[in-house]
């Protein structure tokens, strides 16, 4: 029962992992055309108060050109960034994550152990972006930038370096909430903390790596393996992947938490074939906690000898960490780790998730929620008073939602607030896409 909903759920994995990107080698060699922020057209006719806050999200950007998932896209964003420090009416505008990215990268990629010197790599490789960021601030508008699962190392100071005026969301390692408008009755979050592969973990590979540092989720390995796939051309290499042949029964939650968990990575890992090995030590991860290599089987689930199901080596037992991480990651309402398995990958999981995480609990005030994260740009009101937005992404290609790119999200704050969200077209017009339906 279990294959068939994995397949159909199946491109969410990708989007998770990050490798939507897929085309972005395609286009090496882009330049910005955009002119100078005096000669920028403003987004929309402003009105006569500073009451809007735009949202962007799930930039992606890369440590080269090579490793992006927005090339092509850059410099339209650049051109939005300059449109929107001629637009008087915006007071904010809030980056929920994803805006550097350290997943995107082969398993080739050599492996490095400062961090910093990444990230700060990063940012020179997208020095203009990162200017026009700090015109933003000039021009009047307040910069927050809130953590997502792609920079969740990121440490604020560099950020800081970078971006001197900004201002940062971070509750707790990896994570970060915002709070705006005028009764802070709009909470904007990347969305990672309720996904079991893109949530910090902390717990899982501790004993494993002798320390408290470990942050990476298992969706970092996965998305290097995919983004190795990706880069080498797709090819279809014979994998002998392990088979779990005694499906434990339902009531038996630990294991067939297990199962369910082994079942997607199963689904992903049959078409997921990069020229590597499966026992090759292909993981060479000196950051974050870990100071090894690992291959992938060490972190694919499997049958082990006391029959439990588990993987060898890496998030061993992973759905028993999942209570901790959710403790630990300062959700509000946790929820079990067959629910979350199992609707991390459908983007519609993350709307129940923002409805019974601020809408819904009496321990909130929030009528607004803006998550990123899905790559899959949503407005849906829940009543008359509130709504959940996804500000979408920036990305060059984005597999889950074709049709989807260059989207944001605007709220305008008020004794009600009004919420809108559009995609920036190529020639800098604005496609209002508020009403779509989503199936």
């Amino acid at each position: 029962m279990e294959s068939a909903y994995m397949k159909s759920r199946l491109r969410y994995f990708f989007l998770a992992c990050s490798i939507v990107a897929s085309i972005a080698l395609l286009a090496i060699g882009c330049t910005s055309q955009t002119g100078t922020p005096e000669a920028a057209k403003p987004l929309w006719e402003a009105g006569d108060e500073r009451n809007k806050i735009v949202v962007i999200s799930d930039i992606h950007l890369g440590i080269d050109d090579r490793y992006t998932e927005t090339l092509n896209n850059r410099p339209p964003l650049i051109d939005f960034l300059k449109r929107l420090q001629n637009t008087k009416d915006v007071r904010e505008l809030v980056i929920a994550g994803d805006f550097l990215d350290e997943w995107f990268l082969p398993v080739y990629y050599p492996a490095y152990t400062d961090q910093e010197q990444f990230y700060k790599k990063v940012i020179a490789n997208n020095q203009d972006v990162i200017d026009e960021m700090n015109r933003i601030i000039e021009s009047g508008i307040k910069l927050v930038y809130v953590i997502g699962n792609h920079d969740m190392t990121l440490e604020a100071e560099i950020l800081q370096q970078a971006i001197p005026e900004v201002e940062q969301a971070i509750d707790t390692k990896g994570l970060g909430t915002y709070y705006t408008g005028y009764r802070k009755e709009i909470a904007i979050e990347h969305g990672h903390r309720y996904d079991v592969f893109s949530a910090p973990d902390t717990v899982s590979n501790a004993e494993l790596c002798g320390n408290d540092d470990t942050i990476f989720p298992a969706g970092y390995f996965y998305a290097r393996y995919a983004a190795t796939w990706v880069l080498e051309g797709r090819p279809k290499v014979p994998k002998e992947l392990p088979v779990v042949k005694n499906v434990p029964e339902k009531t038996n939650t630990d294991q067939y938490g297990a199962y369910v968990y082994y079942s997607l990575l199963k689904s992903i890992s049959e078409r997921m074939t990069p020229n590597e090995g499966l026992d090759d030590k292909i993981f060479d991860i000196r950051i974050a906690g870990f100071n090894d290599a690992y291959t992938y089987l060490d972190f694919l689930p499997a049958e082990q000898a006391d029959g439990t199901i588990s993987a060898p080596v890496l998030f061993r037992n992973i759905q028993r960490s999942w209570e901790k991480r959710q403790k630990l990651n300062n959700v509000k309402v946790p929820n079990t780790f067959i629910k979350a398995v199992s609707g991390t990958l459908d983007w519609r999981y993350f709307y129940e998730q923002a409805k019974a995480q601020y809408i819904d609990n009496p321990n909130e005030a929030v009528d607004f929620v803006v998550f990123g994260h899905t790559h899959v740009p949503a407005l849906l009101n829940i009543s008359d008073t509130t709504c959940y937005i996804n500000s979408g992404t920036w990305i060059d290609h984005n597999t889950d939602d074709p049709n989807s790119t260059r989207t944001f999200a605007v709220i305008t704050a008020g004794e009600k607030d009004k919420a809108a969200l559009y995609s920036f077209a190529q020639d800098g017009a604005l496609i209002d896409i508020s009403k779509r339906i989503y199936e």
